[in-house]
């Protein structure tokens, strides 16, 4: 209950309280003074006076009541785990946009996956449970911590909730906490062969699915090590170093590698969050020959880890599914980004052979080849289209005709019919090569043009800083590589060059029959 309304209630029970003491006083000395002259009044002041007096000890007994349910439902509100609104809102809202993304995606396989995985991530924030996943090589005790955590945390330890190929998840209760922990043991990284490769790949996905994690080693971090963790704190990954073993180095070696790991990951892992334990203690060799299993020494990783859950478990727990279903809506982007474009490419493989088709049968001069060929206005409105930009024919020819100066004043024109040139002299007959020039420049070019507007439309039809000039700049580069100029030069001899050859035959049958004639 809010402060000000108990005041207010403590306030109006003693005001009541006074009025009723008031009363009663005042019945009584009335009584007495009629007692002796009116005895019949006297005793219905006095059974008035003993309803008042009753009165008063119900609402007493009534208003007590009231408080303590008033306190009990305030106890169970607080009890309630809820994540931070704002933060629940934002996934939700993330969660629903991916459902509508996941429509547009062709692949069946890839669609499924997605709504399998935004459905997991709508039951954890229905659930509410806190998932830490312990994690790190191998041969750092990770098992062996996890043994001691179910053996000394506080609450009853659930059976495995599950053996899957990245370990086994216990269910777990903290005095002081109201969400249930799950805590997984993930297989090590940096095993040998295949099969340890995939276990990794499965354990990093666990880790990047937990609320908090255990990162645990057995010396300072090795760059195999250091790479993994840095990582998973870039993208927001609350975690705890945890350093096991310590029963194997002197004190003094224990602090010196304490401070080693502090220093490493200074910046993305507090100093309190960098912890020393032994999981697993080695037998101790007593005098009188007998050997003794000491207890394990993981209490300065427990009250770290209650305290963080404690203090942070709600945020911890919302910002994971937020990071969750952030990383979820750009998985969908990025499939369909990727479905788009290659739908865009065959849209520019397509156009650009049409182009170099109709330039090498019909040669004409470098300023019309960009105005028909190289940038096509109907190639421009059919990549829009897939890009979900609905363009009209005159939209069409104005960026095509932008594009087409662009092209001309940087150079590449040039540049491109010089690369062409040099490819089809080595390639082709001497008296098709000029034919053939122009009508593979045109596609060379046209092909630079429809990436280039790949890339505008991939943007929401923005050039980006750089402007058109960049976005043409960077696509020439990287059509003129050696294996791809190889593979675009083989392809045009295929489908340029002996269209032409089969025309000249053509044309020199009719002319032979003639000269014998």
């Amino acid at each position: 209950m809010p402060l000000s309304r108990l005041l207010t209630l403590i306030l109006g029970l003693s005001l009541i309280l006074g009025l009723m003491l008031w009363l009663i006083n005042s019945l009584y000395r009335l009584y007495i003074q009629i007692s002796f002259t009116a005895p019949l009044l006297a005793n219905l002041l006095l059974l008035l006076l003993i309803c008042l007096i009753g009165m008063l000890i119900v609402a007493f007994i009534y208003y007590v009541g009231l408080f303590q349910r008033s306190r009990k439902e305030s106890r169970r509100r607080r009890l309630t785990p809820k994540v931070p609104v704002e933060k629940t809102e934002a996934a939700e809202e993330t969660l629903k946009a991916i459902r509508q993304q996941v429509t547009q995606i062709q692949d069946e396989v890839a669609r499924q996956e997605l709504l399998s995985r935004s459905r997991e991530i709508e039951a954890i924030l229905a659930r509410g449970e806190l998932l830490v996943v312990v994690f790190g090589t191998g041969s750092a005790g990770k098992t062996s911590l996890v043994n001691a955590l179910i053996g000394r945390m506080v609450g009853q330890v659930g059976a495995p909730m599950g053996t899957t190929e990245v370990g086994e998840t216990y269910s777990l209760k903290l005095k002081g906490l109201n969400r249930q922990i799950l805590i997984t043991d993930t297989p090590g990284i940096l095993e040998a062969g295949v099969a340890g490769t995939e276990r990794e790949q499965m354990a990093r996905q666990l880790a990047t699915e937990a609320d908090l994690l255990l990162f645990v080693v057995d010396n300072d971090l090795r760059q195999s090590e250091y790479e993994p963790l840095r990582r998973l704190a870039e993208i927001g990954k609350r975690s705890l170093l945890v350093l096991n073993k310590t029963d194997l180095y002197s004190e003094a070696d224990k602090e010196t590698i304490l401070a080693r790991l502090r220093q490493r990951v200074r910046g993305f892992i507090a100093t309190m969050d960098v912890v020393a334990i032994a999981a697993n203690p080695q037998l101790a060799q007593l005098e009188t020959g007998e050997t003794l299993q000491p207890d394990p020494d993981i209490m300065p990783l427990i009250k770290r880890l209650a305290a963080v859950l404690r203090a942070e478990g709600e945020d911890l727990v919302a910002d994971n599914i937020l990071l969750q279903s952030q990383r979820l809506g750009e998985e969908a982007r990025r499939l369909i980004d990727n479905q788009r474009r290659r739908q865009a490419e065959k849209v520019v493989e397509r156009f650009q052979w049409i182009g170099a088709g109709v330039i090498a049968v019909t040669p004409l001069p470098v300023v019309d080849l960009l105005a028909t060929a190289a940038v096509n206005a109907q190639m421009v409105i059919e990549i829009g289209r897939i890009y979900g930009c609905e363009l009209n024919m005159e939209r069409g020819r104005e960026l095509a005709l932008s594009l087409g100066k662009t092209l001309a004043s940087l150079g590449i024109v040039r540049g491109a019919i010089e690369l062409v040139s040099r490819a089809l002299q080595l390639n082709v007959a001497t008296y098709l090569v000029g034919k053939a020039i122009q009508g593979v420049s045109a596609a060379y070019l046209t092909r630079i043009a429809g990436k280039s507007f790949i890339e505008y439309f991939r943007h929401d039809q923005d050039w980006g800083d750089g402007g058109m000039t960049e976005v043409v700049q960077r696509q020439f580069q990287l059509n003129r590589k050696d294996e791809f100029v190889k593979a675009f030069i083989a392809e045009a001899i295929a489908r340029v060059v002996r269209p032409l050859e089969a025309r000249s035959t053509e044309e020199e049958e009719p002319n032979s029959s003639n000269d014998r004639s």
